[in-house]
This record gives C-alpha cells, sequence and structure tokens, in this order.
C-alpha cells in the first residue's frame, strides 16, 4: 500500500487519482500507523514552504517521516520536494525536513517569467529507478517559483530555465523528490510514478 500524506496542502486527489489509474492500492491519510504500514510514501505539497511546515507539525507527522523515509521509498513531489531540504527562504527563513542537504530559494531571473510555469524537458544528471523506460526527450509540467539549490550528488534530474532547475533529488537510496507535478505530466509523469512502485516492488 502506497501512503499519500494528507496534511492539507492540496493536490492529494490528483496524485491518487493517478495511482489508481495505474491499479496502485494507495490511501490517502494523516495517521502515524499508516505510514509505518505502508510500503511507500508520497508527501505532495503546493503553496508556501512555511505554511506546509507548520501543518506537517501540526499533524504530528514529521519524526515519522524523518523515520519512515530511511526504511521505505519516498517521493516528495513539488511543495513536498521541496520539504525534503534543510532550510527554505520563502517568506523569510524556515527549517525543513531535512532529509537531503540543501536549501530552497526564489527563482532570481528577472528576465524570466515567474512562476515557471508549463511544459519543460528533462535532462538527466544521475542514473535513477524513477527513469526506467524513460527517452532524452521526455516533457513534464512545472508550476512554482522556488527552486533547490544541492550538491550535483543530489540532482538526478534538471530541467533548463534560466539555468539548471533542480527537476528530481534523491539521497541515492530511498528518498526521492520531483519538482514537477508527475501526476499531471502524461504518459511520462505516470511512468515515473510506475517507476517509483516497482522501484518499492523491488526492495521490499
Amino acid at each position: 500500500m502506497i501512503a499519500v500524506i494528507d496534511y492539507g496542502a492540496g493536490n492529494i486527489f490528483s496524485v491518487k487519482n493517478a495511482l489508481d489509474y495505474l491499479g496502485y492500492e494507495n490511501k490517502l491519510t494523516n495517521r502515524k500507523e499508516d505510514l509505518e504500514r505502508a510500503d511507500s510514501i508520497i508527501l505532495p505539497g503546493v503553496g508556501a514552504f512555511p505554511w506546509a511546515m507548520n501543518m506537517l507539525s501540526l499533524s504530528g507527522l514529521i519524526g515519522t517521516i524523518r523515520e519512515q523515509s530511511q526504511v521505505k521509498p519516498f517521493l516528495g513531489i513539488c511543495l513536498g520536494m521541496q520539504l525534503l531540504f534543510e532550510e527554505s527562504y520563502e517568506f523569510g527563513e524556515c527549517g525543513g525536513l531535512g532529509l537531503i542537504p540543501g536549501y530552497v530559494d526564489r527563482i532570481n531571473e528577472p528576465d524570466l517569467v515567474i512562476p515557471h510555469m508549463g511544459w519543460n524537458r528533462l535532462a538527466y544528471n544521475h542514473s535513477c529507478p524513477l527513469f526506467k523506460g524513460l527517452t532524452d526527450d521526455e516533457y513534464v509540467y512545472f508550476v512554482h517559483s522556488y527552486k533547490a539549490f544541492c550538491d550535483d550528488k543530489n540532482l538526478y534530474a534538471y530541467c533548463e530555465y534560466g539555468g539548471r532547475v533542480p527537476a528530481i533529488v534523491s539521497d541515492g537510496k530511498y528518498i526521492f523528490g520531483a519538482q514537477f507535478h508527475p501526476e499531471k505530466s502524461g504518459k511520462t509523469g505516470l511512468k515515473l510514478l510506475d517507476n517509483f512502485v516497482r522501484f518499492t516492488e523491488e526492495v521490499r
């Protein structure tokens, strides 16, 4: 079973619908026991970083997320990816989950439209279980004004938007983050989600 964390941060139903379409058992939940029993966990999110961290704190799930992400596949999506990092500078400095080294800050490109919104091409930086079956000409859907700043070893894929924008990050073990919305990225996004679940089955 895939646990999709429901902490009031949006886009959970589109993620669930994508998993339902792929035929995988999943559950929207804010219960610690469900995260502990799940085979893998997805952390969606849209909105502001400090607000989302406050909602996670109120849910009482931060400790459980940190523990479970070390022993089973964990995928953060959009804001959920940004929350994986140590801190963000959105509306001031705010601590994150600290699962991947790095920070989040505004895309500072005065000649570009912000937010970065629409389809952009993935460029791969390291091999990753999520990329199985994908080509070098895959496009995915982004909607964000802030981006991650991290070490090259944690940057698994990126897109170009006034420079490299991290698109897929990972700790190299169980933790993955997607800045774009797989559930809104057509066949490519569905393939990424399918690969995440297949990776879950491989390591279970």
